[in-house]
């Protein structure tokens, strides 16, 4: 486990019984070397080499996102096409006037962010997505709002205010039948973010945040994917296709009774699957065997994976499944499913204990005992199905 792992630092199972989906919970100090996250230097190289577009890169003030023209210009290329570039004398002006800057999804531009990612993916079995935010004043890029998903934060640099204000409607979603409460007026609670703190709020905390301390801030916000039961019985809706009852046409021309007794053979077939105590374990399995949020390419190995002891791979999910047959392994992983022999069990063990770290063929091989180029076979296949990739170029 590295030192930056963010389940230990937030208390792992006392966490997950305690706080998840329940309450705030303000960690100060928790880490001792936020910048190994991400500094102000990989800050300015990543705004420098990648083409980023609203919403991707954004700036915002007040509750509203800046046109883009305020601090990029377009530039058209010899092929006639036409990107926006940075202009970082803008960019300044912008942020030195109260703007906030925000780049989403910085997990997937920068390792060390990817790799915190993948770690509280695995502990909390659910989509993670991280976002990071700069700003410099007091004034507010954002207002008082609330998020559709759980967050956890980590400040990196400087200091930021927090406004918690607590919750005005259970668990509220994207697409929701009411909009919340508004927020009362004054907040629950005040908590000063300072380098290595660490701050989970729950979905639907009303919050505003802002740089009021007399310096600048960098943070990151890991915004945790939802697991409700819409979701779940969306889900149980296709996988009861299998009925016949849920296939046929709803009976619009028939008399009341009629309609009466195809409500109640539905009613039954749902009753059934709900009744079944392991539903929620099945359902989180198909999620995480169809999540597909890492993927990396495996350059140059495009036609399979070399037999070298020294070459490293590594599996692109956290949410990977291995299930134990009569007769060998399922492996599921990134929409895909292999049926393999039992002796692919403790390689594919020693993939999934290894995330987000890699492990060299040879060690694979040993702990197998099979041989390199065995292991290299059942390695290629991952590949070939998005779930694995290899690192360290050519070996």
């Amino acid at each position: 486990m590295s030192p930056l792992n963010l389940a230990a630092h937030l208390g792992q199972d006392k966490f997950l019984t305690q706080v998840y989906h329940r309450q705030y919970l303000h960690v100060p100090g928790a880490l001792p070397a936020p910048r190994e996250l991400i500094s102000w230097d990989d800050l300015n190289t990543i705004l420098a080499t990648n083409r980023m577009d609203p919403p991707r890169l954004r700036m915002s003030m007040d509750g509203e996102m800046l046109p883009q023209y305020r601090y990029s210009a377009p530039v058209s290329t010899r092929r006639h096409t036409v990107w926006q570039r940075l202009h970082p004398a803008q960019l300044h002006e912008r942020l030195t006037e109260g703007a906030s800057l925000v780049i989403d999804a910085v997990d997937e531009l920068h390792p060390a962010v990817g790799r915190a990612a993948m770690e509280l993916e695995q502990w909390l079995r659910t989509g993670v997505q991280t976002n990071l935010y700069a700003s410099w004043t007091a004034r507010e890029g954002f207002g008082v709002h609330w998020d559709d998903h759980d967050v956890v934060v980590v400040q990196v640099d400087g200091s930021k205010r927090w406004k918690l204000y607590g919750s005005t409607r259970t668990a509220p979603m994207y697409k929701d039948t009411e909009e919340p409460d508004p927020p009362p007026e004054k907040p629950l609670t005040e908590v000063v973010m300072r380098p290595g703190d660490l701050l989970y709020l729950p979905r639907g905390w009303w919050h505003s945040v802002a740089a009021s301390e007399g310096e600048h801030s960098l943070h990151l916000t890991f915004g945790i994917q939802t697991t409700t039961g819409a979701q779940l019985l969306s889900w149980l809706a296709d996988d009861l296709r299998r009925h016949d009852v849920l296939r046929l046409d709803l009976p619009v021309h028939t008399t009341p009774e009629e309609q009466a007794d195809y409500l109640e053979r539905l009613r039954k077939e749902v009753v059934a699957a709900l009744g079944d105590p392991g539903i929620i374990s099945r359902y989180m399995d198909v999620r995480n065997a169809e999540d597909v949020t890492r993927m990396r390419p495996s350059l140059p190995h495009i036609t399979g994976v070399p037999a070298v002891p020294g070459v490293r791979v590594s599996l692109t999910t956290a949410r990977a499944d291995l299930e134990l047959t009569g007769d060998g392994v399922i492996f599921r992983a990134c929409g895909s499913e292999w049926d393999m022999a039992p002796e692919a069990a403790p390689l594919l063990r020693r993939l999934i204990s290894a995330v987000p770290d890699s492990v060299s063929m040879a060690e694979l091989a040993d702990v197998a005992g099979v041989t390199v180029d065995e292991a290299a076979q059942v390695i290629t296949e991952l590949v070939s199905g998005q779930a694995a990739t290899v690192e360290g170029g050519a070996g």
